[in-house]
């Protein structure tokens, strides 16, 4: 039995029919539009301030999507939408040709309009194009969903995204604030005399990051390839090749879980700066993310969740070491084996994973204390174990120069003085690949090429990775990742 929503898309495409029976097409090639609703919006107020009556007033053109439709007697009033935001139109009937009436008849919520006519204010207030013609650019076959004025439903808002966007203007605000927040990036790193960067997506090799890899097959050279866990190996080759500060703003794919600020395909901003070690990067860090919101949000001071943000620099900073302490109790350092800081992590009430090595386990400590860090803060000096790309610290056998930033409750960044060794660099990619994939070789994917570049000498070099979606999530207070992807991984529709 036809469901009210087949019942309706017949409906409208009778109505299509209909109108080519007319001598009216549905789908036209263009329309020559003059004003966005912003720009006619503006124009009224030009009038209004320079005391231009309305019948003097230069025709606007305007094209929107149908939002709504007020029918009062020989008027009618309907409200469109384009990129810009809404306008109202004003129809009068008694001006139309019998065509244009017929037209009118068949037009739906949905439909894409066009309209020419001039712009005034009704006695209410509200700006308005009183529309002396007008075309039909695009008919809607499927009528938006039930209550879409307060479209909830997140099956349908991450599954059809261009519903949502029609639905809840909020959500394109979201996302016009995310090309901001890129935008205002790529300034201040411009601006710093870094060199934006495109690097292979698919590699011969899965490195730079511990993460699962997608893989795909290229049949040109009958081989597998990897899409790329990160940037790093590639803009660290640049740094070799004389490129002193290099940036990469891309897409990255990790093939593991969904959460709230995980999704297996996402952006990352990496940079890399020749001669600075991760104390460099970390001011550079705290002055692009105050300059980020200021350029964006007109504001350092921000609301996350329940929390107001004040991202003024310099931020906190701690090391890893003390920030477990202050917030466990647990002194990790204290526990060198994995199974002594596991019982220990057991008295404190923790559910531990017995497969965990002691790098994961500090991990996991790490993981419960971050949605305590509400306020910017830096957390440096990682184990060895815990960050085999990065330089140790001098006179530390088992710590690194790393950091982690947090904001929020939220990780938006990583960073290490990188390790330039080539023989303690292959030391640590073959120990990384014991651990995962024991003695087999044939398992390993070492990049070879990397260690080779290395083997030419890279200099100091201060690294950073920065999660897009989630300094995204951050500046726009959104709680899932999912908010701030425009078209997220979904599982596939029973």
């Amino acid at each position: 039995m036809p469901s009210k929503l087949d019942d309706i898309y017949e409906q409208r495409k009778q109505k299509a029919e209909r109108l080519r029976a007319g001598g009216v097409n549905p789908y036209p090639n263009r329309f020559e539009e003059t004003h966005n609703a912003q720009e006619a919006i503006n124009q009224l107020e030009k009038q209004e301030a320079g005391g231009q009556d309305v019948k003097d007033a230069k025709p606007v053109n305007v094209a929107g999507r149908i939002m709504a439709v007020r029918k009062m007697g020989k008027a009618s009033f309907m409200d469109i939408r384009d990129g810009s935001g809404k306008i109202q139109l004003l129809f009068q009937t008694a001006n139309y040709k019998e065509a244009e009436l017929e037209l009118f008849k068949e037009l739906d919520i949905g439909d894409i309009i066009g309209a020419k006519g001039t712009v005034l204010r009704t006695r209410t207030g509200e700006p308005t194009i009183s529309v002396s013609s007008f075309v039909l650019l695009s008919k809607s076959l499927r009528p938006l969903p039930e209550k879409w004025h307060g479209l909830s439903d997140v099956e349908i808002r991450y599954r059809q995204r261009y519903v949502d966007l029609i639905a809840n203007n909020e959500v394109k605000d979201v996302f016009k604030t995310r090309s901001r927040i890129i935008t205002a990036m790529r300034q201040f790193l411009d601006g710093r005399g870094f060199i934006e960067v495109e690097t292979p997506m698919l590699q011969a090799s899965a490195g730079g990051a511990l993460a699962a890899h997608f893989i795909t097959h290229l049949d040109t050279f009958d081989r597998d390839f990897y899409l790329r866990i990160a940037t790093e190996l590639h803009l660290k080759r640049l740094i070799v090749g004389g490129f002193d500060k290099v940036y990469e703003i891309g897409r990255d794919f990790r093939n593991e879980g969904f959460d709230t600020d995980h999704h297996p395909e996402f952006t990352m901003l990496e940079s890399y700066e020749a001669y600075a070690n991760y104390a460099d990067v970390m001011a550079m860090v705290e002055q692009m993310i105050s300059f980020i919101a200021q350029q964006v949000l007109g504001t350092i001071e921000i609301k996350y969740g329940e929390n107001t943000v004040n991202l003024t620099p310099p931020w906190r900073r701690v090391t890893l070491r003390d920030v477990i302490k202050e917030f466990s109790g647990i002194d990790f350092v204290v526990y060198p084996t994995a199974d002594g800081l596991r019982e220990k992590m057991r008295s404190q009430k923790m559910d531990v994973d017995p497969q965990k090595n002691w790098a994961k386990l500090v991990d996991e400590l790490l993981k419960s204390v971050r949605p305590k860090l509400i306020q910017p803060t830096f957390v440096y000096d990682y184990p060895v174990s815990m960050s085999p790309l990065a330089k140790n610290k001098p006179g530390e056998e088992r710590v690194t120069e790393r950091f982690q930033a947090y904001t929020g409750g939220l990780e938006i960044g990583n960073a290490y003085s990188e390790l330039n060794d080539p023989i303690l660099q292959r030391q640590r990619f073959v120990e990384q690949m014991q651990e995962r994939h024991g003695s087999d070789p044939e398992k390993w994917t070492i990049d070879e090429d990397f260690l080779t570049a290395l083997e030419y000498g890279m200099p100091p070099t201060g690294g950073l990775g920065i999660g897009i979606d989630r300094l995204v999530m951050l500046l726009t207070n959104q709680s899932s990742i999912r908010e701030v992807i425009l078209f997220p991984q979904l599982r596939e529709k029973e």
